[in-house]
């Protein structure tokens, strides 16, 4: 016989599973964000870290720009020290990585790969997204020692050096002009003879003398020295096959970024790219469930607005925790998607929408 999970957290064959009041998803730093803010708040929350622990913050080699950090630190240093504050206030880690999440009925049910059960009141995705990577030779031996994906991040480091850049888009172009505030040289190299960047892009980018374009080429490798640090790449043109190497300081990578959204597929709105959608308050289409990083943020994706969003998502699961708990749970096979044309309602009766 099938036990169904009463809200008092008992079950109807006798066991007694606990309901958490948040399960967050995701240890970057909105994961340990919304984990310090919510354990803050005594909502004893439970964060599962996921795969990629830390997030993409985890292979930079060196944060200079997150407030706090005048010294800088490096992204692995940042990673932990956002985890003992949020354990410190009571939140549980745990090392595992969620397999699904059933939305359509309230509590939420969490399944792991280690296989365990989580029911939650509610949910905070911080899935995060990852770099489309090149995946040759050199590219993850060399991250974080001359290989970035980011280069307001990693930028400074490169100050009178010589870069390269890899993509056609808006986003390598606009990070290479970026570069240029620093480096003597930066050579965009596309695999087409035309870039794929908006017009206004590419016009700056013609117009930047320390922007010089290699086009119909890949690359094929990156090098390095015996200190472990880049020297150069090899690459290939795309039309006349010819190999070559050339010298360099950086490879800034930007051929594209892919959400972590393996999870929310058929259970959650996406845009277009694949990012999960969510509203100024971090709701997702799914009440009760919020999303905070990479995830739903596709625009700026550095570590200060993750951490913003981070913070806002748990203010925000406190509140519909506080709200749900006064209007009484749902039966447990309420679809939470009722919560919302209820509310809705509600506030549309009252003139306060």
């Amino acid at each position: 016989m099938t036990s169904q999970i009463s809200t008092n957290g008992a079950s109807t064959n006798g066991a007694a599973p606990q309901i958490e009041n948040v399960v967050i998803i995701g240890s970057g730093p909105s994961g340990f964000t919304a984990g310090l803010y919510a354990a803050r708040a005594n909502l004893n929350p439970i964060l599962i870290t996921g795969n990629d622990y830390g997030g993409q913050v985890s292979i930079t080699y060196e944060v200079e720009n997150y407030p706090g950090f005048p010294e800088s630190v490096t992204g692995p240093e940042l990673v932990e020290k956002m985890k003992t504050q949020a354990e410190k206030f009571g939140c549980r880690v745990e090392f595992d990585y969620v397999t699904n999440i059933a939305t359509d009925k309230h509590p939420f049910v969490i399944s792991t790969q280690n296989g365990k059960e989580y029911v939650a009141k509610s949910v905070i995705l911080c899935t995060g997204a990852r770099p489309r990577y090149l995946e040759i030779p050199g590219e993850k031996e060399y991250t974080g020692k001359g290989v970035s994906y980011c280069a307001t991040c990693d930028g400074f480091f490169f100050r009178g050096k010589d870069v390269v850049v890899v993509g056609g888009g808006d986003s390598a172009v606009e990070e290479g002009l970026f570069l240029t505030k620093y480096a003597t040289r930066v050579r965009i190299i596309h695999r087409r003879d035309e870039l794929r960047a908006s017009k206004i892009l590419q016009e700056r980018a013609f117009k930047n003398e320390k922007v010089e374009f290699v086009w119909n080429t890949v690359l094929t490798e990156v090098l390095g020295d015996a200190d472990g640090k880049v020297i150069g790449a090899k690459v290939q043109n795309t039309v006349t096959g010819e190999e070559s190497e050339i010298e360099t300081d950086g490879v800034f990578i930007f051929v594209g970024h892919l959400p972590n959204n393996e999870l929310l597929k058929d259970k959650f709105e996406l845009d277009e790219d694949g990012h999960l959608i969510a509203d100024r308050f971090m709701r997702t289409n799914v009440p009760g469930i919020m999303a905070a990083g990479e995830i739903m943020d596709k625009v700026f994706k550095q570590v200060a607005t993750s951490v913003g969003q981070g913070c806002s998502a748990a203010m925000q699961t406190n509140k519909f925790l506080e709200e749900l708990e006064e209007a009484g749970y749902p039966g447990v096979d309420q679809d939470p998607r009722e919560f919302r044309k209820a509310e809705i309602a509600n506030k549309e009766a009252i003139g306060t929408w």
